[in-house]
């Protein structure tokens, strides 16, 4: 196994130029003495789109360590991997995201393996992780319930980690477990129920991605109830410790919060909350870097501001083919898009005042940015002119992307460990 230190960012980059920025980043959040380290994290899905290999993703992580001389701990994670899908990924990654949400909603395969869970859950009676809140109960039929929801999920769990465990042989890495795309809230009860399921099977996961209350939309704030989200978030810190003292986890155990980014109403709570227990947190973003390249372009102005444009007109013609893939974490209003006459006559500051995540600004259009930010396809489709824009303009668009990883996101999540000043400007 390999550890995964208290405090994780998963930052995507779908490109692969945005290495050097994003690390920079990283590496001036250290210095102020937040003990954070770098995860860069792409889908089998992203790389389908936009055909590229999970290679890649290794060739750019490394090489940004090269270039900024770092010597402390990453990781390449094979994100939201299945069985169809791990394959290409074994060679090349170190952090294995195992996505099992396909199969929730399922019950294991075999009846014995349904009693051995039973037996597991109703062994653990009633819980108590707060002194200040009613036992979690698992009685017979709570047990059966959670069983036919998750035990399926499990199962797979346990088959994908081991076929990569077999594949890597001494290579260490690095275990999460997603269930988070989908619509079925999972809250501290089921939580621990999947924790000690997932310990019965021998998977040493290190971070676990629960579906939180509440909607986590790509690139745009949270969508729900604050006090609602601080108690159950607080609950499942709770789960989390109990599951490390009692059911033998990793101690390294941490939340993952997916599609995380740009997500400012809840990282005062969740900075609060860790700090407050000292837990651990892992952090994964990806689009949030791609609409900073958009944002970057359409700042530069000239051909980088028309590419922009044309981008957007050519999107609204692939509406529906671009949001399918995303359709669980976006919430378009398609009145709210501007028509493509509309976006011909775009100044690059009214783009960036649309796109860039600024709740102040007045033009600011979350339904324009949540399509943007599924529309990073057809800019990989432009092929050799898109990619000399974004080496063109280099200098703006990594100034935006190390910004908004530290500035929106870092320094605003992860508490500080000590206090140092001598930090460089990028």
């Amino acid at each position: 196994m390999k550890q995964i230190p208290r405090y994780s960012i998963g930052h995507g980059d779908r490109f692969g130029r945005q290495g050097v920025a994003q690390l920079q980043a990283v590496l001036d959040a250290r210095a102020e003495g937040i003990d954070i380290v770098p995860v860069w994290n792409k889908s089998m899905r992203e790389h389908t789109l936009i055909d590229t290999k999970p290679q890649s993703l290794r060739d750019e992580a490394d090489a940004a360590v090269r270039q900024l001389n770092y010597t402390g701990p990453y990781f390449v994670d094979a994100d939201h991997i299945n069985l169809r899908t791990v394959d290409s990924f074994l060679s090349c990654s170190d952090f294995f995201t195992l996505d099992v949400a396909e199969e929730l909603g399922k019950p294991p395969a075999s009846v014995e393996t349904a009693q051995r869970y039973l037996s597991a859950l109703t062994a653990l009676g009633e819980v108590c992780i707060q002194s200040d809140a009613a036992p979690l109960v698992y009685d017979s039929a709570t047990a059966q319930h959670l069983i036919q929801a998750y035990g399926g999920a499990v199962e797979a769990a346990k088959t994908l980690y081991q076929k990569i465990a077999a594949a890597r042989g001494s290579a260490p890495f690095a275990v999460e477990v997603s269930m988070d795309e989908t619509g079925i809230t999972q809250g501290p009860r089921e939580l621990l129920a999947i924790l000690c399921l997932l310990a019965l099977e021998g998977v040493p996961a290190q971070t676990i991605a629960p579906k939180f209350t509440g909607r986590f939309n790509k690139g745009v704030d949270y969508v729900g109830d604050l006090p609602t989200f601080r108690k159950e978030f607080e609950a499942d810190l709770l789960a989390v410790r109990y599951a490390v003292g009692h059911f033998g986890l990793p101690e390294t155990l941490k939340l993952s919060i997916h599609s995380g980014s740009d997500k400012f109403s809840l990282y005062p709570v969740i900075h609060k909350l860790i700090k407050k227990h000292g837990a651990g947190l892992h952090l994964k973003t990806a689009g949030t870097t791609w609409l900073e390249e958009v944002a970057g372009l359409a700042e530069a102005g000239g051909d980088a501001l028309a590419f922009v444009k044309q981008l957007y007109a050519d999107a609204l013609k692939h509406y529906d083919e671009l949001t399918a893939p995303y359709a669980t974490v976006l919430d378009i209003d398609r009145p709210k898009l501007p028509s493509a006459a509309e976006a011909r006559n775009w100044t690059g500051a009214q783009v960036v005042a649309m796109v860039a995540h600024d709740q102040s600004e007045p033009l600011f259009n979350n339904s324009l940015r949540q399509f943007f930010h599924v529309s990073f396809k057809l800019a990989a489709k432009s092929g050799k002119p898109f990619f000399d824009l974004l080496d063109g303009y280099a200098d703006v668009i990594h100034r935006r992307v190390y910004d908004n990883l530290l500035n929106k996101h870092i320094r605003l999540i992860f508490p500080v460990k000590t206090r140092c000043y001598d930090v460089r400007i990028y």
